[in-house]
């Protein structure tokens, strides 16, 4: 688009106006545009810097990393328990006791033996394996599935959501800066009609109210340009923040805002439906809960498990008083066990109930994310155009504005026009820089949101 040419010359006169101080100003627009430069502390900034120094330090999309791993440690056959378990057993019991025993036979002597020491070891590894359950495993795979790419499409949320409050950030120091061009601007030519007020008044050309008013509206713009370094500070402190550095960090923009104005509706709309992450990671939860109404349903099929093991027993007695002293056993077992659901007080018609109404509030969920995405695209879009005409409209106004200074200054300096004319003048231009300037940062914002809701701001913006 054209129009940002003509702004990048009526506001950042940083380097081209910077090279013709040195030729005589003949008007107050003419000498504020030539004297009125911004010199910025700091390493410079691009956009495409800024987002990369975001994607890596950004705490929320470091968190849906984080999340998004589980999600793939998750997602394995033995966590679905389509896997067997084999586990390992020890039990090892053992006594020190004082054994005293008398006999019914008279010919036997008492027992009296302390320190009798008993040991009983048993070593077993058990061996089980579902290989039936309603094919509920196949289902919760499945499921883990769904959520790994659940987790995926919530990072790519993230990240696309912290591109576009990065470039909204950014250009919104490069709209401060722009801002406080305009100000300083302003002062300037305040600066120059104070001067020609003070030497007026005392040849006697010019009143003294007219040097006061020149004095006080002088103020005012210095006020005007110390509020607006402020909002300047603010927004570096903002962008500062969502790069997770020292909010103080100084640095320089010199990137224009440039507006994309030939992004058409459908085709954004299509895009949407295709690649926007909420509504993707919607329709994956409406997936999970149709796999919770087949896990469901999976309870009131039969579940068979195959049991194996081997068992190692070793018997050490001391005491005596058993016919085995001593013994060693070992073994294989195996088996078949089958279960089936008869009655579980109608729970299973209540699962079966909770998972179907789960399965319909994640199909409504879905239907609604399209339909809050579409409005939003909808209503964001027709922001976006009607932005575009403001700008366009405000960049005549500018060109205007910028004349009627010219021929203002000259009547007031003839004396044909009062003090308060010529601030009117001066004012009307003041605002038309800003109303440009904020034309064209809110036709960006719009722009960057439809990329947005899109989904393809990180292909646009994050290269």
């Amino acid at each position: 688009m054209k129009l940002s040419r003509y702004f990048l010359f009526a506001f950042l006169p940083f380097s081209a106006l910077a090279q013709q101080q040195s030729q005589p100003a003949k008007t107050p627009i003419q000498r504020a545009l030539s004297n009125s430069t911004i010199v910025q502390q700091g390493e410079i900034v691009t956009l495409g810097n800024a987002i990369q120094l975001a994607l890596a330090q950004n705490y929320q999309i470091k968190i849906t990393q984080a999340q998004q791993q589980i999600a793939l440690f998750n997602n394995t056959l033995g966590y679905a328990g389509m896997l067997p378990s084999l586990t390992g057993n020890l039990n090892n019991n053992s006594s020190n006791q004082h054994l005293r025993q008398t006999y019914l036979v008279p010919t036997t002597s008492p027992t009296d033996r302390p320190g009798v020491v008993s040991r009983n070891t048993t070593v077993g590894i058990n061996f089980n394996w579902t290989i039936f359950n309603g094919f509920a495993t196949f289902y919760v795979f499945d499921q883990l599935k769904e959520l790994v790419r659940i987790s995926e499409v919530n990072t790519r949320a993230n990240i696309e959501g912290t591109v576009a409050n990065v470039s909204s950030a950014y250009y919104d120091v490069v709209r401060q800066l722009q801002r406080l061009m305009a100000v300083r601007q302003a002062l300037d030519i305040s600066q120059y009609r104070l001067d020609l007020a003070k030497t007026n008044f005392e040849v006697g050309s010019f009143s003294k109210v007219d040097y006061l008013t020149a004095q006080v509206d002088y103020n005012v713009d210095s006020a005007a340009l110390i509020a607006q370094q402020l909002s300047l500070s603010n927004a570096k402190i903002l962008l500062n923040t969502l790069l997770v550095r020292d909010p103080a960090t100084e640095f320089a923009v010199r990137d224009t805002i440039l507006v994309k104005s030939n992004l058409v509706l459908e085709q954004l709309r299509e895009s949407m439906i295709t690649n926007n992450p909420l509504l993707a990671a919607a329709v994956l939860n409406r997936r999970v809960a149709d796999l919770n109404i087949k896990l469901a349903k999976a309870q009131q099929l039969p579940t068979i498990n195959l049991l194996s093991g081997y068992t190692y027993t070793s018997t050490n007695n001391q005491g005596g008083n058993t016919t085995v002293a001593t013994a060693r056993n070992n073994g294989f077992t195996y088996g078949v066990q089958a279960s089936v659901p008869i009655f579980n007080g109608f729970n299973q018609r209540r699962l079966n109930q909770v998972a179907a109404a789960n399965a319909r509030s994640a199909e409504y969920q879905a239907n609604d994310q399209r339909v809050q995405l579409d409005l939003a695209l909808t209503q964001t879009y027709q922001q976006y155009r009607t932005n575009l005409q403001l700008l366009s409209l405000e960049i005549q106004n500018f060109k205007i504005t910028t004349q009627n200074v010219d021929i203002a200054y000259d009547r007031y300096r003839l004396g044909t026009l009062t003090a308060v004319g010529f601030r009117d003048v001066q004012r009307n231009l003041l605002d038309a820089q800003l109303r440009l300037i904020d034309a064209e940062f809110n036709a960006k914002t719009g722009e960057i949101e439809l990329l947005r809701l899109s989904s393809t701001i990180t292909q646009e913006l994050g290269r």
